[in-house]
Order: structure tokens, then C-alpha cells, then sequence
């Protein structure tokens, strides 16, 4: 007699499971390591020295040399994954990512996410959900906080609604707080060679458009790996079979590897851009795949002092992503009517972010 098959697992939420308030535990903590950053190293290209050198680190009054934020929010983002998006449509967006305290390697980050909106969608088969995640360290000290709205399948199809929409405020920006710079960070003995001569924080002005000149091609493997490192088991990145049957027929490229793509790509004129402080917004604008080659363009914002500093100030910065076409090629990256953001096809990221310059 055959036994019957059972399949004893966590099936993720779908919308009908969220709850205002509902206050989310994500499992697996991550301690992370020197080798993860040398791998992450690897997969984008990043070249950053206050990332790459513990010697510049420490000159600058570092502990330890400083894990890249990025790699930081990738991993804790992940960490959200089988709780919050496991039978997600799409990561919408971001508002309000705050990079508390730095990050090294030998730290752990416990992540926990609270559930501030729900929106269900008009054909009743998916909804918005709207979370509040902390990654906190092994001090239980906040290292990176975020707000992200996620579409999610409802578990019943055509879900009536029974309640009211509740879409929480986000900031349209946070550029006007003092970056999380630790007191004993000295950057001011900084030699210009360690970011090859590159512009400070008073060459640029507000209007300025920076091509950063270099394309990378993402591979096949090189995604798969990067997403497997941030523990991010969504199926739309690996399951290949799966995507098969889905409006793009083959498996989607993790926006947060496109994110750290372009940062990377990014050192071409950011160079003395040490620190991502934080992020405003923003949107992954239309899929990548592997095959596609990524390029980014950066306009300043704004330009800021930051009082107290003579050896640091404050860039905001917003940075276009493309694939296959240079983001300076492309007449309009955007355009709103009755409301909504439209986006040329060939662009796969708009990020508003605050970065930490040299002076």
C-alpha cells in the first residue's frame, strides 16, 4: 500500500493572510562573513575602497572595514522573502530605507517586518501589501529599516472586499535627516588616488547628469548565485520549469541585484561616494533577464553640507538603470498622466537615494 504524499511546508502568505499590525518573526538569522563579501565582490564589480581595503577602512577610523549597504539590505531583504513575497506578482517598490550604524562582517541580523497597509486589487486575484521590516544586529541595535509594497496572489480567487483600502503615508523623502555617520569616522586625510582622482562634493551641482560609461552583461549563473546568496527563495528567480508558463516565459532577475549592479557601475563618477546613507524611493520599472546588458546615468538633486563635517557632505542623487540602450540615448525615461508613471521599456530602475561625498 502506497502511503499518501505529504507536503509538509510553509506555502508563504497571500494577501487574504495579512493582517493590519500583524507583527512578522522572519526565520534563519544570518551572520554574515568575509567570504559573502568577497563573493558579492565578485558578482557586481563593486570597487568602492572603503569597501575593498581594510587599510582605507581603518585610516578612515572604521573598526573593521564596512560591509557595502547594499549587500547589507539585500540580505535582510531576503530574510522577508518566504513570510512576505513567496507568492508575490511583484516587488513594487520602496520608501523610507534607512542605513542606521555600519555593518561588518561577523555580525548578525534578525529581521522582523510589520504589516502597515493592505490595498486589494479591483479583480479580487491579488492585493498590495504594505510592510514596515528592521534588520537589528546582534545588539539589537537597528542597522537598516525599510517600507516596500509587494503585489500578492490572493489564496481566493475574486477576494470581495470587506474592508475599506488602508495605504499608510511614506515619506517622499528622508534627504533632509543627518546621515547615520558614526562620531569617529575621519575622512579627511583621504589620498585621492584611492578613488583614482575622482570629483568631491563641490564639483557637482544641482542638474548635473553623470553617464556612468560602462555596461554590464548579467549572466545566467552570476544572478542565480547573487540571489542565492541573499537567501531570496522567491521562484520567480529560480524556478525555471515555473516560469515557463508566465507572461515572460523565463525566470526575472532580482531587482535588488540590478540595484547593486548600478551602484557598481556608479564609481565611474561617484567614486568619493562612500555611503549610501539612505533611500527616498524607489521603483523597479519594467523585468531584466539574463542576457541583458545594464547601464546607469545619476542627476543630482541636491547638494548639501552636513553640519559639523568639514571632511564629509550629502549627495541626493537619482540613478536611472537601462538595459540594452545607454539610459543617455532615451529622449524621455518617464512620464506621468492622470497620475501614473509610465516608463520607457528599457528602463529597469529609478532609485532616489542620499550618498555620503567627500569634500
Amino acid at each position: 500500500m502506497n502511503a499518501s504524499l505529504s507536503l509538509k511546508q510553509n506555502d508563504g502568505n497571500y494577501f487574504d493572510d495579512f493582517k493590519i499590525g500583524q507583527v512578522l518573526q522572519h526565520g534563519v538569522p544570518r551572520t554574515i562573513t568575509e567570504s559573502d563579501a568577497t563573493l558579492y565582490l565578485a558578482l557586481t564589480g563593486n570597487r568602492f575602497a572603503l569597501n575593498c581595503a581594510l587599510t582605507v577602512a581603518e585610516q578612515c577610523g572604521f573598526s573593521s572595514m564596512p560591509l557595502d549597504n547594499f549587500l547589507v539590505f539585500h540580505i535582510a531583504f531576503g530574510k522577508t522573502v518566504n513570510d512576505i513575497s513567496l507568492n508575490a506578482v511583484a516587488n513594487l517598490g520602496y520608501a523610507e530605507v534607512r542605513f542606521s550604524r555600519p555593518c561588518y562582517a561577523g555580525d548578525t541580523l534578525t529581521v522582523t517586518s510589520e504589516v502597515i497597509g493592505l490595498k486589494l486589487n479591483s479583480s479580487g486575484k491579488n492585493g498590495v501589501v504594505y510592510v514596515h521590516s528592521k534588520a537589528l544586529n546582534q545588539n539589537s541595535e537597528t542597522v537598516v529599516s525599510w517600507k516596500r509594497w509587494v503585489m500578492v496572489n490572493a489564496k481566493t480567487d475574486g477576494l470581495k472586499n470587506t474592508q475599506q483600502p488602508q495605504i499608510p503615508q511614506l515619506l517622499s523623502s528622508v534627504s533632509d535627516e543627518i546621515p547615520a555617520i558614526p562620531s569617529a569616522i575621519d575622512c579627511s586625510s583621504w589620498q585621492n588616488y584611492l578613488s583614482d582622482s575622482q570629483d568631491r562634493l563641490e564639483n557637482f551641482a544641482v542638474g548635473d547628469k553623470i553617464v556612468h560609461r560602462d555596461g554590464i552583461t548579467i549572466n545566467h549563473s552570476e544572478h542565480s548565485m547573487a540571489t542565492r546568496l541573499y537567501q531570496n527563495n522567491a521562484r520567480v528567480h529560480f524556478d525555471g520549469a515555473f516560469m515557463q508558463d508566465s507572461a515572460n516565459g523565463q525566470r526575472l532577475v532580482y531587482g535588488g541585484h540590478i540595484i547593486s549592479i548600478c551602484r557598481a557601475l556608479s564609481y565611474n563618477g561617484l567614486g568619493n561616494g562612500l555611503w549610501v546613507s539612505s533611500i527616498n524611493g524607489g521603483s523597479h520599472t519594467n523585468p531584466s533577464f539574463a542576457g541583458d546588458t545594464i547601464y546607469s546615468q545619476s542627476e543630482i538633486l541636491e547638494v548639501k553640507t552636513i553640519e559639523g563635517r568639514e571632511d564629509l557632505g550629502l549627495l541626493r542623487i537619482r540613478q536611472i538603470g537601462t538595459k540594452n540602450i545607454a539610459p543617455e540615448t532615451i529622449a524621455q525615461v518617464s512620464e506621468v498622466k492622470n497620475n501614473r508613471t509610465t516608463y520607457h521599456p528599457s528602463v529597469v530602475l529609478d532609485l532616489d537615494f542620499n550618498l555620503v561625498m567627500l569634500r
